[in-house]
């Protein structure tokens, strides 16, 4: 076996005939002739970021149990075994490139053959280098668009959420400098992350901006909401499966993780995966390898992973509904998002950008900020963070106006001329000193985190 990768040369990059991904593509070359596989590698090389030769079947099986490529050109008429019958044996127990089959016979049986044991072209010797190539980038640009069409598809079904929720991180309050600053410093490391906070404050926000200032930014970013897919369902989205491998099966499928290779999966709500799938997933982040269903063979994958939960995962390990091993396999490090409560003048910028955004959007006309809505938007909890702030902008824009609460500052009086701000500040204090100035059982009694109690008692103090 030869393997090899090689930079394209400056001319390469004047051939916008073979595509955007050929630069891209991990190719693997079967042929018992030496001087065949010669001519295809100093074809390809140029072009491509990998190629690796096999002399026989018996080596590229054995290639295939380690690698992935995107791309496999194979000889028909080889010693032992013909192309066509190997890779039929290879397509049921799991062999998910795409198959470029070589034949000196152009009759139409070898034809049906190839295509019935799964290969989406064959190329007739003798052939040119253009025609070699041409056929390699028709298949890159056949399989990018089919994972592309179908993790639209995925995206479009998993979320309701509005793009405008995952543009960027917004905001200048310390708490999202300081998860910005640790972004920054953990996006070019592989390191997996596990981003957890209450619904609503950005987990996904954040693990994009990790994906887009890693060095896998040009690959993909797939986000999996763990408790949007069916329990039953979830292991053939995840890993994909074989055509028959269960009931509504016809035909071989890619999972999610092949969806992602090379860039970053995204798995939120991780505390909610099944028991059965949890150890299938923590050797999948070991071992770098999955096992679509039905499949005989380990399909190697590369990506990044990066976990998020607005479950208290170490309370799900002690009563049993979270592996402890997965637990500490998914902690290495712990981004938490603040809650929007905790974030002050972040929700006045934040409303702002809704209300320009949403107003395009819906074709209405901004309503206006006075400083009574201003008041009663940063002294309101919003126990929906970023989510529901954005569903109040938009309601807002629909009616016409801000609700009640948010429109005049008379609702935030209680009977005696008591704000409700002042009516927190006495409540807080007085469970604080219940607890005998322990806040974190302070915060346990009043249902808040410890760190609102630490804000609140600066910004008092202050």
């Amino acid at each position: 076996m030869k393997s090899g990768v090689s930079k394209r040369p400056e001319e390469a990059d004047s051939q916008p005939e073979f595509g955007p991904w050929l630069p891209q593509a991990s190719i693997l070359i079967v042929d018992d002739e030496p001087g065949m596989r010669n001519f295809l590698v100093r074809t390809l090389e140029p072009y491509c970021k990998r190629i690796e030769q096999a002399a026989d079947t018996v080596e590229a099986s054995a290639l295939l149990d380690t690698h992935h490529y995107d791309v496999v050109i194979l000889d028909n008429i080889m010693p032992g075994k013909s192309g066509v019958e190997w890779l039929g044996e290879q397509r049921r127990i799991g062999f998910f490139a795409d198959a470029i089959l070589m034949t000196a016979y152009a009759d139409l049986e070898t034809a049906i053959q190839a295509l019935r044991a799964g290969a989406v072209d064959f190329i007739l010797k003798p052939f040119r280098s253009n025609q070699l190539l041409n056929a390699v980038a028709r298949c890159l640009d056949r399989v990018t668009l089919l994972r592309e069409n179908q993790l639209l598809r995925h995206q479009l079904q998993a979320t309701s959420d509005h793009l405008l929720l995952r543009d960027k991180l917004i905001g200048h309050s310390r708490q999202i400098g300081e998860i910005r600053e640790t972004i920054s410093r953990v996006a070019p490391l592989p390191t997996s992350v596990l981003i957890t906070g209450e619904s609503g404050t950005g987990k996904e926000v954040a693990a994009r901006s990790l994906h887009d200032l890693s060095d896998r930014a040009d690959k993909p970013f797939v986000p999996v909401n763990c408790a949007a897919i069916p329990g039953d369902m979830i292991e053939a989205e995840l890993f994909g499966h074989l055509k028959g491998a269960f009931t509504g099966a016809g035909s071989s499928r890619d999972g999610l993780f092949m969806h992602a290779h090379g860039g970053t999966l995204f798995l939120d709500e991780i505390g909610e995966l099944p028991m059965a799938l949890q150890s299938k997933l923590l050797r999948a982040i070991e071992d770098r390898k999955i096992r679509p269903v039905g499949s005989e063979r380990e399909v190697p994958v590369d990506l990044r992973f990066v976990f998020a939960t607005n479950a208290n995962l170490e309370q799900a390990v002690e009563e049993g509904r979270f592996r402890a091993d997965l637990y500490y396999r998914v902690n290495v490090l712990q981004l938490e998002m603040p809650p929007l409560r905790e974030r002050g003048d972040d929700i006045r910028e934040l409303a702002s950008l809704f209300m320009q955004k949403l107003s395009v959007q819906l074709g209405m006309p901004p309503v206006p900020f006075t400083d009574e809505v201003v008041s009663g938007l940063l002294a309101y909890e919003w126990p929906g963070n970023v989510r529901e702030l954005r569903n109040t902008i938009e309601r807002t824009l629909i009616l016409g106006r801000f609700p009640a609460e948010f429109h005049s500052t008379q609702s935030l009086l209680l009977p005696g001329g008591e704000t409700l701000q002042d009516m927190e500040k006495r409540h807080i204090l007085m469970v604080l000193e219940e607890a005998g100035g322990n806040r974190a059982e302070a915060a346990r009694r009043l249902g808040i985190s410890r760190k609102t109690i630490d804000r609140k008692l600066m910004d008092w103090n202050g």
